[in-house]
C-alpha cells in the first residue's frame, strides 16, 4: 500500500440478511418482494436479468418449502448473502427430506422447481445445492454472479458469499435500513 493511501473497504452493499416467514402461500410473494426491496435498498449493482432469475429462484424455493415441508416446518428462513461479485439466496426448513432436481417430464404439471432453479443458476454461471442442517432440516441455496458477463456457465463459482453455517458477516433483518 502506498504511503497516505486508505485501505480498500468492502462495498456498502455486502452483508448477510435473514428473515423468517410462516410456511403459507402468502409468504411466497412476500419473500420475493422482501428480496427485491433489499437489493434496491442496499444499492446492489446487479443486472436486471440476474434480479429476475434470483426472484424466480426465491419463489420456487419458498413455494417448495410451503408445499412440501410445512407439516414439519411451520416456518421457513430466507437468507440473502451478498458479496463483491456474488449473491446467494437460500431457503431453510426443518423437514429432513433432501429433494433432488427432477428430469424434465413434460407430462407432469409440477415437480420441476429444483430443475428450474438449477438451470437458472447454471445458465448465469452460478451454482446451487441442497445441504443438511445440524438440526436435521435442509438448506437449498443458489448463488448467481452480480455481473453475468464475468461468469462462465458450467464453471464452478469462486469467492461465493458465505453459506448459512459459516456466516462471517453480521446478519441483518431486511426490514431495517
Amino acid at each position: 500500500m502506498e504511503s497516505g493511501s486508505v485501505p480498500a473497504r468492502p462495498p456498502s452493499y455486502e452483508g448477510v440478511w435473514r428473515f423468517t416467514a410462516p410456511a403459507v402461500d402468502v409468504s411466497v410473494p412476500q419473500a420475493r418482494h422482501a428480496v427485491r426491496d433489499l437489493l434496491l435498498r442496499q444499492g446492489v449493482p446487479v443486472h436486471e436479468e440476474t434480479v429476475q432469475g434470483l426472484l424466480l429462484i426465491v419463489s420456487e424455493l419458498v413455494t417448495n418449502a410451503v408445499k412440501h415441508a410445512a407439516l414439519l416446518s411451520p416456518e421457513v428462513a430466507v437468507e440473502v448473502a451478498i458479496g463483491a461479485e456474488w449473491i446467494r439466496v437460500s431457503v431453510e426448513d426443518n423437514h429432513p427430506y433432501r429433494p433432488k432436481a427432477l428430469e424434465a417430464d413434460y407430462g407432469q404439471t409440477g415437480g420441476r422447481g429444483l430443475l428450474l432453479v438449477r438451470e437458472i443458476a447454471l445458465e448465469s454461471g452460478g451454482a446451487c445445492d441442497v445441504e443438511h442442517t445440524a438440526s436435521g432440516g435442509k438448506i437449498i441455496w443458489a448463488a448467481l454472479p452480480l455481473d453475468p458477463g464475468l461468469a462462465r456457465p458450467g464453471e464452478a463459482p469462486s469467492a461465493l458469499p458465505p453459506a448459512a453455517p459459516g456466516i462471517t458477516s453480521p446478519r441483518r433483518d431486511p426490514s431495517t435500513p
